[in-house]
């Protein structure tokens, strides 16, 4: 079914990355380890007496150590509101509790099937790979309901069902930063950002929305690239099977109950749309930017997490009352439950990620390396778009070996945002420039939480299928992404579109 030889070689790579990714430790140790440090080299500046110049203020900003009086002092005292006012956290716990009723309800899982399962033969591809992207909105759900679902569906339909696999996770893992609607992972990026761009400005607020032009747009751009590399080059390496009526069986199950369930909550839908524009539109709307010069939709998009997670909410609670998976109250409070439950690792991730950020802020190395580094990065010349474009492949190599997005921008974003910030490139370009990189290498790194799900999922279509198979199926979308996501970056900043409103 494969280039044998090809293969080989990638076995090989991906042997040899993954034993170098076994050898890292857990990305809480790992901040664990980023917060010794920190004290470690606070203490080693200071004593040398570290500085640096502020090229804006011109006030001389000298290195603190944290095994000072006052440095233990501050780290006792503020470890509980480092952790509590760090940005990631409030927004990701409030918008996961309504995402959370509308995948326990099951209305993330059937609209999810609704639009690949009746997707026109010609525009499969396509539809598959616009449903994974949009399957981000909901965290993990299109790993779970999706990428299963595909190979079913490309089954059906005659076609290799591992051509199904791959198209819905390069839409899943690989435009997992672009999208129609703004969702956590916009909140959770934007969060550490606003965090890390406040080492050199305090007052910069990097939104929620700050990317949504751009994400908008790459939307199209993973679609239809992914349904090009789907069509083009993957899907004619593989094996066409027959469709099996027993594989579609319960892809075929529409019921009554289903279509009013969906119909419900696509005239709420239009309502709460209609209600987000009643806020706004008019010049005395109740959630209007009162500075006519602004943007007038500010006050709403300061608070768009809330507006998802009540969304989300009303409208899982409208389809699982529809559908009878909730008969009282108690059924949906309990979807939110378990919804948090399965935060309790990014909530020990983002302590110890709050205790680095806020302990590079306080020592003064994070300002200190940002103006000393941008210094060096002045003198090489480069334009804003060249150091954007080496930051997107800083930001791939590094998720080869790291594979959580938030983590990673956790410990990159103290470093990089402010360096490239005082070189004139803002924390929203830096941003979605991190955004590309991370995503497109996604799918072919075994260190991604989900890889090994995916290789099961083939092995249910293909009992040879292993790590090999499926990177070999995913690199060319990887290699498509990553150039031509790229080169989509640089000729909107180069244009001069903004990447977002405000």
């Amino acid at each position: 079914m494969h280039n044998t030889k090809s293969n080989s070689l990638i076995q090989r790579w991906l042997n040899g990355l993954e034993v170098m990714g076994n050898r890292l430790p857990n990305p809480v140790l790992m901040f664990i380890y980023f917060c010794l440090a920190i004290i470690a080299i606070s203490v080693v500046s200071e004593y040398f007496n570290i500085a640096a110049k502020h090229p804006v203020t011109a006030d001389i900003i000298s290195a603190k150590s944290l095994l000072s009086s006052d440095g233990i002092k501050w780290m006792v005292g503020n470890a509980v509101n480092n952790f509590i006012q760090f940005a990631p956290v409030g927004s990701v716990l409030v918008a996961i509790l309504g995402i959370a009723v509308a995948e326990d309800s099951g209305l993330l899982g059937h609209a999810l099937q609704r639009v690949a399962a009746n997707a026109p033969p010609r525009v499969l591809s396509s539809v598959v790979v616009f449903a994974g992207v949009m399957s981000s909105i909901g965290f993990d759900s299109g790993y779970v309901v999706l990428i299963p679902l595909a190979a079913l569906i490309f089954k059906a339909a005659g076609r290799s069902p591992l051509a199904g696999i791959a198209a819905a996770f390069a839409g899943v893992s690989g435009g997992y930063s672009a999208n129609l609607l703004l969702g956590p992972v916009d909140a959770i990026l934007s969060g550490i950002s606003t965090e890390a761009v406040a080492l050199v400005a305090p007052d910069r607020l990097v939104l929620t929305s700050a990317n949504y032009y751009f994400t908008l747009i790459s939307t199209v751009f993973i679609t239809i690239a992914g349904a090009w590399v789907n069509e083009k080059i993957v899907e004619p390496r593989l094996a066409k099977p027959t469709a099996s009526h027993d594989d579609n069986q319960e892809l075929n199950k529409n019921s009554a109950e289903l279509k009013t369930a969906l119909r419900r909550v696509g005239i709420f839908s239009i309502a709460f749309v209609g209600f987000l524009l009643y806020l706004v539109l008019p010049a005395n709307g109740l959630m209007r930017n009162p500075d006519p010069s602004g943007l007038a939709a500010l006050p709403l998009l300061n608070g768009i997490v809330v507006f998802i997670a009540l969304y989300a909410t009303i409208s899982g609670i409208i389809f699982g009352y529809s559908t009878g998976k909730y008969q009282r109250h108690h059924d949906w409070i309990a979807g939110m439950e378990k919804g948090i439950g399965t935060l309790s690792g990014y909530l020990v991730l983002m302590f110890f990620a709050a205790q680095f950020v806020n302990y590079f802020n306080w020592t003064g190395l994070g300002a200190i390396s940002a103006i000393n580094g941008a210094n060096w990065l002045a003198g090489l010349g480069l334009s804003k778009i060249s150091l954007l474009v080496g930051f997107i492949l800083i930001s791939a190599s590094i998720n080869l070996l790291i594979g959580s997005a938030s983590a990673k921008w956790a410990l990159m974003a103290p470093i990089f945002i402010p360096m490239l910030y005082l070189l004139g490139v803002d924390p929203e370009s830096a941003q979605m420039a991190y955004r590309i990189g991370d995503s497109s290498t996604n799918i072919i790194t075994p260190l991604m939480p989900y890889f090994g799900v995916v290789v099961a999922f083939a092995q249910r279509h293909d009992n040879t299928a292993g790590m090999g198979t499926l990177i070999a199926l995913m690199l060319p979308y990887s290699m498509v992404f990553l150039i031509g996501w790229s080169l989509l970056l640089s000729v909107w900043l180069a244009v001069g579109l903004p990447l977002g409103p405000g």
